[in-house]
């Protein structure tokens, strides 16, 4: 076969299916079914989606082996179903040609996922994007129940049963399947991590830093139960964390009293020289040197830890070049332990973080994790300024309540409805409240809202609702 008629086969095929994809007319004789041409066409999609990762990921990065694996996992799984719809039908021929017009409209699908995806970064359309999502996804059935009806015209009851097949294939890929970027980009802005810490100036200011942010905080006030905030930011490749760090650390301080009293951990480039690195070491460090420095009767510790978690429930510790310790239940239950610590607020912002629940929580504690250990949370991509449960807990449920379980309540709805809504698998965070830690923070509640006499009235409307849907598997 020579060269020119690949291309003109390719050509055609692809012609098809991006017709196909527009709901242009299309006829079974305009493809080219062969085993070779499917092969090309799977070839053509890896590289689209590749590029398309580029676009959505940006400049600089690097190959994501896992994807690649992933991706071509989906290629029997893709026959299998277009073989089985095929039998419904009873005519064999039929598979092979489902298979080369579906993957034959993948290049018009990529493009199209590029611009949803810039199109859900802009301002005005942050808050649609879930609804675009579904869009996409509605999009992608009716093509795929075209493809049947294009090959095989309709043919009552089994028509019906390849179109379930279909279906069903369609809803594995989209929530029970794994799928990430081929392309995974790195941070832009500033130096790569590799290039700042082997600078001579940041490698030894690191030494001090988090011994200066100790040394600086205030010392704990007899008879008032303070609030300390650690906040770590552990994962470098991506600006997400370290900006969601941020945002949290400044509305524990307007919010929450904790002004003097913070203590923030980030592996980024941006804050080599202002921030000590978010390492186990360095996190262990801050425990105890709280455990032994404040009221451990009266004194409460904040713990905000918000990065990559991984279904082995680890979380991501990531500051090239080094080799860091990563975060594992045990480890964080047993340095909690250690440090002599109390009271205790946790929040985790990671997916399958809630592995961490059995063994942290006891009766002086408040666990709070953004999934439950079977799922994963979402918004936590590279480009993101928030993952969605931090946003939904920190930048607006605890903007209306200072009670740490009512936000978590309205949080969770919120959540809930914004998983639904673009069509994701619900990622179930989590809440366990100790019965000693409950009235140690409604205590803490009454002294921030007397404070603020304008928000007592807020509050108790919150509370109320948050008593009708109570969301605590503790």
């Amino acid at each position: 076969m020579s060269i020119a008629l690949v291309w003109r086969e390719f050509a055609a095929n692809l012609s098809a299916g991006t017709r196909l994809a527009l709901f242009m007319p299309v006829k079974p004789e305009d493809l080219r079914v062969s085993a070779a041409n499917y092969a090309l066409l799977v070839v053509a999609s890896f590289v689209i989606w590749f590029f398309g990762g580029m676009a959505r990921e940006g400049l600089p990065g690097t190959i994501n082996p896992g994807a690649l694996t992933a991706g071509l996992a989906q290629i029997p799984i893709v026959l299998l179903f277009c073989l089985l719809a095929a039998a419904a039908l009873r005519n064999p021929a039929y598979a092979l040609a489902f298979a080369v017009l579906m993957v034959a409209s993948d290049p018009l699908f990529e493009i199209a996922a590029v611009l949803v995806y810039r199109l859900a970064q802009l301002e005005p359309m942050v808050e649609y994007a879930p609804y675009l999502n579904q869009v996409f996804l509605l999009w992608a059935l009716l093509v795929l129940l075209r493809v049947q009806v294009v090959i095989a015209g309709w043919q009552a009851w089994r028509s019906l049963a390849a179109s379930l097949l279909f279906v069903l294939m369609l809803l594995f890929f989209a929530f029970g399947f794994p799928r990430s970027e081929l392309w995974s980009g790195l941070p832009q802005t500033g130096e790569q991590p590799a290039e700042g810490l082997i600078r001579e100036d940041l490698f030894h200011l690191q030494g001090n830093l988090l011994e200066r942010q100790l040394f600086e905080l205030e010392e704990q006030r007899p008879g008032i139960d303070d609030i300390y905030f650690i906040g770590a930011a552990p994962y470098a490749l991506q600006e997400t964390f370290i900006n969601e760090l941020g945002v949290v650390r400044r509305l524990m301080v307007e919010r929450f009293d904790t002004a003097g009293r913070s203590i923030a951990l980030a592996n980024h480039t941006s804050t080599l020289a202002s921030l000590p690195l978010a390492t186990v070491h360095n996190l262990r460090a801050a425990l105890d040197y709280l455990g032994e420095n404040i009221n451990v009767e009266e004194d409460i510790v904040f713990l905000f830890l918000s990065t990559h978690g991984s279904a082995k429930h680890a979380l991501s510790f990531e500051m090239p070049p080094l080799a860091l310790t990563q975060l594992n239940p045990t480890l964080l239950s047993r340095m909690l332990a250690d440090s002599g610590i109390k009271w205790k607020v946790i929040v985790i912002s990671a997916c399958y973080s809630g592995g961490f629940v059995e063994q942290i929580k006891d009766d002086n504690t408040l666990i709070i994790t953004a999934s439950d250990a079977e799922n994963t949370s979402f918004g936590c991509e590279a480009g993101s300024r928030f993952t969605w449960f931090s946003e939904a807990y920190f930048d607006r449920a605890l903007r209306a309540t200072r009670s740490f379980s009512a936000a978590f309540t309205l949080a969770a709805a919120a959540l809930l409805e914004r998983e639904k809504s673009g069509g994701f698998t619900p990622s179930n965070p989590q809440m366990y409240l100790g019965e000693a830690m409950k009235a140690k923070l409604e205590a803490l509640e009454h002294r921030l809202e007397s404070s603020d006499p304008a928000r007592p009235a807020v509050h108790a409307r919150l509370r109320a609702g948050a008593a009708k849907n109570p969301r605590n598997p503790g």
